[in-house]
């Protein structure tokens, strides 16, 4: 029986395993954006405590991964926080401000992670 001129031999065969999607689009290092600076961000990395954004679809491994390629350290924890999109009322005109995904990297006593 032909559908719509391929018989079932012409079909091919799709691959079950697919891989995760952030290891997909770029290496390892795709997962992190770039570091989130703030005056809360800076007393906390004065605990060794490093705050990220990064993409949506990261999770805790990827990130971790990520932070071993660029910065040589090996991260003790990796706590993720998603902050909502938020309307906002700005010149008469109505807006949203997209929300994010941030990664909070705990190293050990001894590292340090230069942004610079």
């Amino acid at each position: 029986m032909a559908l719509l001129g391929k018989t079932k031999k012409e079909v091919k065969n799709v691959p079950a395993v697919v891989a995760h999607k952030a290891e997909i689009t770029s290496g390892p290092t795709h997962a992190i954006l770039r570091p989130h600076i703030t005056e809360k961000s800076g007393m906390l990395s004065q605990t060794g405590k490093y705050t990220f954004q990064v993409m949506k679809n990261a999770n805790k491994q990827s990130i971790a991964r990520a932070i071993q390629v660029l910065y040589k350290i090996t991260p003790k924890h990796v706590t993720l926080l998603n902050q909502p999109a938020r309307n906002v009322f700005v010149r008469g005109r109505r807006g949203v401000v997209p929300g994010l995904r941030k990664a909070i990297v705990t190293v050990k006593k001894g590292d340090k992670i230069d942004f610079v």
